[in-house]
């Protein structure tokens, strides 16, 4: 099948168009959450983009192998190399068992990321269920002469490494400038250098998370899982690697350097990253102490926040700005995505009100007969979701014009208007209509009763019962409906 899509990919620094290994198979990884606490916008971010390509990919007729791991290890605070480890830190100041915290934050996770509407993925590997996949990556690596053993740990040799290959491909850097950042660290330790990472780590008496192998009882480094569980589930080659741009150095460049030095080749066709949010022009994220947890954005509850949002104006938002922005955090975004997204879906349901003419309008045709192909121009040219909600509220004039009577469109028009908001909407940007919407019981329940309220005053009307008719108009405006009289009828609609 031939692709109209076009990405960037990270690694060649330009736009390609998407050419799967084995198409109509697509294989995607994405590094998932460290599960040790409560997700928050950072995380929404890496999980939206990436269901907007699981959905739109899928949409194009590919089948999709999505695999987005669970990182319950727990990361290290310097590289997987020093520092306790964070999910067996939560455990033992909770004094639980540190998979307590793992299973519970993951829960957590699943909640959060059901409420956004991002699909679960095909096949969530978790990092402790892949230790032995993971010893025979590094095992792989030794044999190959592109590791080394040191006092039970055992490092990647990048010396080694960059004199077959060439370490620093995908961030771009050079192993001497690699080298310089890291002789600010403190001792050079049990490494040959101190830009090695560690592939394993001797477990020290008071870690909690310990394995067997044939060099300690210990525990992999971070960079191992992704490479391990990626090969595992989606080959030695796979079409796409997703994540945070905040993981390009080092994580996808070790694990870049672990494929090859284990494999000879490359493991990855595409690496796509997401840019960060940031607060006042810093990242946001736990390192920096200044995150918003999801459960906060949707209780209002924190400083920052001067209301509640919902789960679709957080969606909206992060789908408004294109994945590789930055975005700044502020209410004002914020409230101004709510509108965004309230326009939108109210011009959804507004499409159930509208009346068919023998006829559209010329510029009403040309919006509607336009609308499906610039909406995929816009996804084939690397996601680009603002133009796709450009586009669509160009067509949310047009529905509101049909709706005041303002323009005229056929029963054809209407059908292919109606199918193409619900397309990329609903199916391929992810949104949905947070408790109402044209096809929920209340809303229609709703409908209904302030139907009969206006042909009670059609009939009051007609009696010349003016005094009765006034006063139902005026107490629905009171109440937030706008009642409109047309020559073809009564509109009406509620102000929110």
């Amino acid at each position: 099948m031939e692709s109209k899509l076009v990405i960037y990919n990270t690694l060649t620094r330009q736009k390609e168009r998407f050419e799967p290994l084995h198409a109509p198979n697509v294989g995607m990884y994405v590094c998932g959450p460290t599960v040790y606490g409560d997700p928050h916008l950072g995380h929404a971010r890496p999980a939206i983009t990436f269901d907007l390509l699981f959905r739109y990919l899928k949409h194009l007729g590919y089948k999709v192998r999505y695999v987005r791991n669970i990182t319950d290890v727990g990361h290290l605070e310097h590289d997987a190399d020093e520092g306790e480890d964070k999910i067996a830190k939560k455990a033992r100041l909770e004094q639980l068992e540190p998979m307590e915290i793992a299973q519970y934050y993951t829960n957590r996770y699943h909640q959060y990321m059901d409420a956004l509407n991002v699909l679960r993925p095909s096949i969530e590997p978790h990092a402790t269920g892949h230790i032995i996949e993971q010893q025979q990556l590094v095992q792989q690596i030794i044999d190959n002469g592109f590791a080394y053993e040191s006092n039970g740990s055992i490092y990647f040799d990048i010396e080694a490494y960059n004199k077959k290959f060439k370490y620093g491909i995908l961030s771009g850097r050079s192993l001497e400038n690699i080298k310089d950042e890291s002789r600010e660290l403190a001792g050079v330790g049990e490494k040959r250098n101190q830009a090695d990472f560690a592939l394993w780590k001797k477990a020290q008496p008071e870690h909690i998370m310990r394995w067997p192998s044939p060099w300690s009882d210990g525990f992999p480094g971070w960079h191992c899982e992704c490479t391990a569980m990626g090969r595992k589930y989606l080959g030695e080659m796979f079409d796409i690697h997703g994540g945070g741009m905040d993981l390009v150095f080092p994580h996808h460049e070790c694990e870049i350097a672990q494929a090859q030095a284990s494999m000879g080749h490359p493991a990855v066709k595409y690496w796509m990253h997401n840019n960060m949010l940031t607060i006042n022009g810093q990242k946001m994220g736990k390192s920096y102490n200044n995150f918003i947890t999801l459960e906060q954005f949707f209780t209002g509850n924190h400083p920052l926040l001067e209301k509640a949002y919902s789960p679709m104006t957080i969606r909206f938002f992060v789908l408004s700005a294109h994945y590789r922005g930055t975005v700044d955090f502020s209410n004002e975004a914020l409230q101004a995505a709510e509108k965004g997204y309230e326009k939108l879906m109210n011009a959804i349901a507004d499409l159930e009100r509208v009346a068919v003419s023998p006829q559209c309008d010329p510029e009403t045709e040309k919006v509607v007969k336009s609308l499906r192909q610039k909406c995929y121009d816009a996804m084939n040219d690397d996601l680009a979701t603002p133009l796709v909600l450009s586009n669509l509220f160009e067509a949310c004039t047009t529905i509101n014009k049909l709706v005041d009577h303002k323009a005229t469109i056929c029963a054809d028009c209407l059908k292919e208007l109606k199918e193409v908001m619900s397309l990329f909407a609903f199916d391929i940007l992810g949104l949905k209509a947070d408790n109402a919407g044209s096809n929920d019981a209340r809303e229609e329940a709703f409908g209904k009763v302030v139907d009969m309220v206006l042909d009670l005053r059609a009939k009051a009307k007609a009696a010349k019962d003016w005094a009765t008719s006034d006063r139902i108009r005026d107490e629905l405006a009171a109440a937030g409906f706008e009642v409109k009289d047309t020559k073809d009828g009564v509109t009406w609609k509620l102000n929110k």
